[in-house]
């Protein structure tokens, strides 16, 4: 399942308004599925272009992810989800370590496994929601080596900054509470810092050529 996960991710985090809250303020940028479609697209069709480079250098793929996926990202708040119960307790500095460290971490591994994806393989399917509604869900589909579509449903809410991913359902599980049921259990054990030291110590690790995903989280 996750590889299913990291595969399908684009995306990708402040708890949002009441839908449809009439008084609220327009969002600037493009709506949800827009922004899904374009920033998946985007990022397919230059993995397409220069799909052996990007294999042989792990550094460029890692500036193309954060350069096409990031700016639509919420990345402090999916963070925070991830961390659960763990983050009122946390330091400030606690806080943005773990940020960090868990962001890197996660475009690193979703820029090695989106190199087995072509443009082609994926559909942004119609949008069921209101459109005046300060959350929404995006359902796509991706589909994997033999052809068989799986669900991808984006959950994003709208922020100052436009709209942004803040979750993505695969098959339902959603990635958001997989990743805090693991980092949870990892917490409990070795302690927050302990976690946080490993996923800094892996993030600045001299970059290993990109491979297939094991299916579990790392």
């Amino acid at each position: 399942m996750m590889r299913t996960i990291l595969l399908s991710f684009v995306a990708a985090l402040s708890v949002t308004g009441p839908a449809g809250a009439a008084d609220a303020p327009p969002v600037p940028g493009p709506g949800p599925q827009l922004l899904i479609e374009k920033v998946s697209r985007d990022l397919l069709r230059e993995i397409d272009a220069n799909r052996a480079a990007l294999a042989k250098d792990p550094a460029k793929l890692r500036a193309l992810v954060d350069k096409i996926l990031l700016p639509s990202f919420d990345a402090d708040y999916s963070a925070r989800l991830v961390l659960g119960k763990y983050w009122r307790t946390a330091t400030d500095q606690q806080r943005q370590r773990f940020i960090d460290g868990f962001v890197q971490s996660m475009m690193r591994k979703y820029g090695n496994a989106l190199l087995e994806f072509t443009a082609d393989r994926m559909v942004v399917l119609p949008f069921k929601g209101d459109p005046a509604a300060t959350s929404a869900t995006v359902r796509t589909e991706v589909k994997r080596d033999n052809g068989t579509p799986v669900p991808v449903n984006y959950s994003l809410h709208a922020t100052p900054q436009g709209w942004q991913a803040w979750d993505v359902t695969i098959e339902g599980i959603s990635y958001v509470k997989n990743f805090r049921t693991d980092f949870g259990s990892e917490i409990e054990a070795r302690g927050l810092d302990a976690v946080i030291q490993r996923l800094e110590t892996e993030n600045a690790a001299p970059a290993a050529q990109p491979v297939k995903a094991s299916g579990k989280a790392g």
